[in-house]
């Protein structure tokens, strides 16, 4: 869901129409979903709209209402209500899908028990897809992986929403682990350009790899279809389709040919414990493994805006001024990039993502770096041996590896760590 910023303080008058939008006033629209392959209508995108004929009917307006007024996620919630309650008057059911739009600042906000309750019933009569956009990924890494598998071990699934307006988009896919991609409309409507056929060859992959379904947004006439199809698309949806409006009184949903489910990845664990087990472990020392960390970071460079580098560094004290001086860089040029260590700081370098890792973590004997891109993964993962003498001849031992979905498991497990600033609201809550 698309939003904007009102930077003065709200009217009264416009308070008095946001209170009324969350006493009664949200509503919900939906536009149909068709899956390309049969025409066949699979599920339904519910849209938030507030109180036909007032200042905050737009979305666009409502939402940055509440925002200033420090409500988003009383509004997010009510909208996700009104969109289940919507959808269950109306008689949908599986094997439809009801997609609904999910704040990314509000992670963790709860709905009271009788919201909880209808979620937990509509889950039980249709599939239930919560999208979300690459901001929640940036803003708040830990709780939303946290958050994503609690929705999944309720049943329902997650959408990446808007892959492409944001090119750092690409490098989240493998994190997150989507069970749908929802193409940016300007990918539709614009020319076609590298900055394009990079997030086609990017989404293609992760489809191919995972079997995750591919939305084209925005389809509104034949050309736009064509062009969805040749990005890949198995789903549409678009005013070529249905524009929003109420739920057809006549409702006939059948399931897509093609899965709308990602395998679920197992609970992180240590990097050492995960990867040390399933690969030959070597010995060596920190100045010859100092080299290949160097080499994973100047990969990492190469990727630009598409990579993702996570390091752990033992102790702050590692993070010298050199080793600032290059995550300095990076940070300027990667989609994310995170250092971790005892007593580092939220932001040890500018533009690096910190975490301060417990005394007693795991982590603390570790010395770890993943890169991962659309069609790159790397990753050296090493335990301290605890020699004595000089610091650049200490021993580790470590792996050294380039399978993607062990390097995925590994960035994962570390970005687990990574949690966002104490002073957001951080939102999607099962």
């Amino acid at each position: 869901m698309k939003t904007i910023t009102l930077l003065q303080p709200l009217r009264g008058t416009t308070r008095s129409a946001l209170d009324n939008a969350l006493r009664a006033g949200v509503r919900a629209v939906y536009q149909p979903i068709v899956e390309l392959q049969t025409g066949n209508v699979v599920g339904y995108e519910a849209l938030a709209r507030g109180p036909a004929g007032s200042e905050l009917e737009s979305p666009l307006a409502l939402f940055a209402a509440a925002r200033i007024a420090g409500r988003v996620a009383e509004l997010d919630w009510a909208c996700r209500l009104a969109a289940v309650q919507g959808a269950l008057d109306a008689g949908l059911s599986a094997p439809a899908a009801l997609f609904i739009n999910a704040e990314p600042e509000v992670l963790a906000a709860s709905p009271d028990p009788r919201g909880r309750e209808l979620i937990l019933a509509a889950a039980e009569k249709l599939q239930l897809c919560f999208e979300i956009t690459e901001r929640a990924m940036t803003l708040h890494p830990a709780e939303l992986l946290a958050t994503v598998e609690r929705i999944r071990a309720a049943g329902f699934a997650i959408a990446l929403d808007d892959v492409g307006a944001d090119r750092r988009s690409l490098a989240l896919l493998p994190i997150l682990r989507p069970d749908i991609v929802k193409l940016d409309i300007s990918l539709i409507h614009d020319h076609p350009s590298r900055s394009s056929g990079e997030v086609m060859n990017g989404v293609c992959a992760y489809a191919e790899q995972t079997g995750a379904a591919v939305v084209a947004e925005g389809i509104e006439n034949e050309g736009h279809l064509l062009a969805a199809r040749s990005l890949g698309a198995t789903l549409a949806q678009g005013w070529h389709f249905g524009r929003p409006g109420p739920l057809p009184t006549r409702l006939h949903v059948v399931s897509a040919t093609r899965r709308l489910g990602v395998t679920p990845r197992r609970p992180p664990r240590s990097p050492v414990a995960l990867v040390h087990a399933r690969r030959g472990v070597t010995v060596g020392r920190k100045d010859v493994l100092l080299s290949v960390s160097k080499a994973l970071e100047a990969q990492a460079l190469e990727l630009g805006e598409h990579a993702i580098v996570v390091s752990t560094f033992q102790d702050v004290r590692h993070f010298t001024p050199p080793t600032v001086a290059r995550y300095t860089r990076l940070g300027a040029s990667a989609a994310l990039v995170a250092a971790l260590g005892v007593g580092m700081d939220a932001e040890p370098a500018v533009g690096v993502r910190g975490a301060c890792l417990d005394p007693d973590d795991a982590l603390r004997g570790e010395w770890d770096i993943a890169v991962l891109g659309p069609h790159y993964a790397g990753a050296l993962v090493a335990r301290d041996l605890g020699d004595g003498g000089p610091d650049r001849e200490r021993r580790f031992e470590f792996v050294l590896t380039f399978d993607r979905e062990l390097v995925i498991e590994v960035a994962a497990t570390l970005i687990s760590r990574v949690r966002g600033p104490a002073t957001a609201q951080p939102a999607l809550a099962a």
